[in-house]
């Protein structure tokens, strides 16, 4: 019995996961830490 593949659905089940490996590392991916200055910070809402 002849196998075949079927390119189409398997190019379309290879991008479904493409896509949700994407979105996965987008969630998990930590913000850059910048320089923050905290006293000016806790000074800035005292004002308020």
């Amino acid at each position: 019995m002849a196998v075949t593949t079927l390119k189409r659905k398997l190019k379309r089940k290879r991008q479904g996961q493409n896509t949700r490996t994407a979105q996965i590392k987008q969630l998990t991916a930590k913000p850059v830490i910048k320089n923050v200055d905290v006293e000016e910070l806790k000074k800035s809402f005292e004002s308020k």
